[in-house]
């Protein structure tokens, strides 16, 4: 028997199946959570002038404290049809250019006018550059905005349009296949049969890649008979980046994984991972096709699909960082010392401090719906105590 495999071994081994798949220029009102394919660079200084960032008066700030003459006004979007001289002022409003030989704003609280004649009135600007926004405060031309790679949140794609662009490119959507196999399962809300189980792990998993950015997954039910899986996977391999199937990745006379990938003309990778739950986790290719196996327990299903599935499906679509991000807390309660395998438990952060769960066992899916982290507990760790240092990863 083969030694099990490290965890960050086998992230990498899986990431190195296949490349991130080509990419695509697409709008930015389209591009939420895809992930760049190139830097994005500033096409323009933002602001591109200075610009007021109050309500008030553009003036001169040698000429505090006043009076002056208003001389006309000028509003955002339009460019001031004259220069600010000595002793004068120009009315003007939030992210409105800032007219020529203007240096300061005043607010319209510190002022008071009456027909062209303006009086201050308050503490006025205090400082000459008041409430005023520098040109390229926020970034200048050719500034590097946004890494490839990156992750495109809201802000980021606002961010690309400030800076001129009208689209982006983007990493293509990974197309994936989920196949629960098992004669015991039956899809959720129909009625069971003794011996019969709802079929929780496809929709589990469907769920988790609706946040991602895989094209949009129906999960297909396989019969546990090596035939028909290695048909349907053939078939799957030509349509699909990624084929993730449920459930007969372990030694068993009715885990069939192993023999279809091979009768379905495919090569194994990797099989077995030093971690706890989801030893039985399968890695291979099927012609371009990523094949991973994972185990069919519910809770085994979701670890291994945090750690294997969400990761590569990100590679593919071209994250520069795939792998989730290990984070640290205290632990709320003492933590048992680690056997032969890294532990992933189920656990509750709150208030910034760690939980394990009631109910670690692979087979429970209750622990499942209040977990929001999964505690790390490596390979021989000693017991620790309530308030000792732990890692653990976010989960939804």
């Amino acid at each position: 028997m083969s030694a099990l495999l490290p965890v960050e071994q086998a992230q990498e081994r899986l990431l190195a199946l296949r490349a991130p798949l080509s990419s695509e220029n697409i709008a930015l009102s389209e591009s939420l959570g895809r992930y760049l394919s190139n830097d994005v660079v500033a096409e323009r200084d933002q602001p591109a002038a200075p610009l007021s960032a109050m309500d008030g008066y553009a003036i001169r700030f040698d000429d505090v404290p006043g009076p002056w003459t208003i001389t006309g006004e000028v509003a955002a979007g339009a460019a001031p049809d004259r220069a600010v001289g000595a002793g004068e002022a120009m009315r003007i409003f939030t992210g409105a250019m800032l007219p020529a030989g203007a240096d300061t704003v005043v607010v319209q609280e510190d002022v008071s006018a009456g027909g062209h004649h303006l009086m201050l009135t308050g503490d006025g600007p205090g400082a000459r550059g008041r409430h005023i926004r520098d040109r390229a405060a926020d970034f200048g031309v050719g500034a590097r905005l946004l890494a490839a790679g990156s992750r495109l949140t809201a802000g980021a794609i606002a961010t690309a349009a400030m800076g001129g662009a009208g689209q982006l490119a983007v990493g293509a959507r990974p197309h994936v296949a989920i196949a629960t196999t098992g004669d015991e399962l039956v899809q959720p809300g129909r009625a069971l049969a003794p011996g019969q189980i709802p079929d929780s792990n496809g929709v589990m998993l469907a769920a988790m890649l609706a946040g991602e950015t895989a094209a949009p997954i129906l999960p297909h039910h396989i019969r546990d008979d090596r035939a028909t899986l290695a048909k349907i996977l053939n078939e799957l391999a030509r349509r699909h980046d990624v084929i993730v199937t449920v459930g007969g990745a372990s030694v068993g006379d009715h885990d069939h994984v192993r023999g279809a990938l091979e009768d379905a003309g495919g090569r194994l990778d990797f099989w077995r991972i030093a971690m706890r739950p989801g030893k039985p986790l399968i890695a291979g290719t099927i012609g371009d096709a990523v094949l991973l196996g994972l185990p069919g327990n519910p809770s085994s299903a979701f670890v291994t699909a945090t750690l294997f599935l969400l990761p590569l499906v990100r590679h593919l679509a071209g994250a520069r960082d795939p792998r989730p991000a290990v984070h640290k807390a205290p632990l709320a309660t003492p933590l048992a010392a680690g056997g032969t395998r890294r532990d992933y438990l189920r656990a509750r952060l709150e208030d910034g401090r760690l939980t394990p769960l009631v109910g670690q066992e692979s087979g429970m899916t209750l622990p499942l719906a209040s977990a929001n982290a999964l505690l790390i507990r490596e390979i021989g760790a000693p017991a620790r105590d309530a308030g000792a240092i732990a890692d653990y990863l976010v989960i939804a």
